[in-house]
């Protein structure tokens, strides 16, 4: 059965951290099953947002509209509203969808909205820094580690610097690829590797 992963889009949306996982979640080349997951933008409401690159994009649902039960993962990219009122109902959201055992996503600035709600003073994560999250004032502090992307249970955080790494925490939870397909996707795209390349051609 289809799954949907789930994308929130909001203004200041930063379009270049999610664009390795999404972009290779949705194109079925070298996947397990293809066509088992479908990409979805998720908004507040149906109005259109701007990214922090310029681009318009128009939610195909709105946050309550979208349910874990038909979700396979929901991810939240950086932007500049975390801190404010505009990012809480996202948040909100990321908490439905991990008391419900669905996984989240978060890369750069999302990370600090969930900060903000608590959602990582219990479970390992990263961030841009630990001071960036420390001045939120969250009980997670201990429990920060300094890696591009970190996974603890169902919680997928990343670094603004890190999104290829970020994207393959979200391919292999998701189980898109085989383990030699991922390695092969990470040699080209995180260490820009040729070789990744060929092998992924041989798939």
């Amino acid at each position: 059965m289809m799954k949907t992963v789930h994308v929130a889009v909001y203004d200041t949306f930063a379009d270049w951290e999610i664009g390795h996982a999404i972009a290779h979640i949705n194109k079925p080349t070298w996947h397990k099953q293809p066509g088992r997951y479908a990409v979805a933008t998720v908004g507040a409401t149906l109005s259109p947002i701007t990214t922090m690159g310029g681009m318009r994009v128009v939610p195909d649902i709105t946050l309550d509209e979208a349910r874990p039960q038909d979700s396979a993962i929901l991810i939240l990219a950086g932007n500049d509203i975390w801190p404010t009122e505009q990012f809480t109902p996202f948040a909100e959201k990321a908490r439905e969808f991990l008391a419900a055992g669905v996984p989240v996503a978060a890369i750069c600035g999302a990370t600090g909205g969930l900060a903000l709600a608590g959602l990582l003073d219990d479970r390992e994560h990263t961030s841009n820094a630990a001071e960036f999250l420390e001045g939120v004032g969250y009980a997670g502090a201990s429990l920060y580690r300094d890696e591009p992307a970190v996974t603890d249970r169902d919680l997928i955080t990343g670094s603004a610097t890190a999104p290829v790494e970020f994207a393959r925490a979200i391919l292999e939870r998701l189980d898109v690829f085989e383990p030699s397909v991922l390695a092969s996707w990470f040699k080209l795209y995180g260490h820009r590797d040729p070789a990744g390349f060929y092998e992924l051609m041989a798939v």
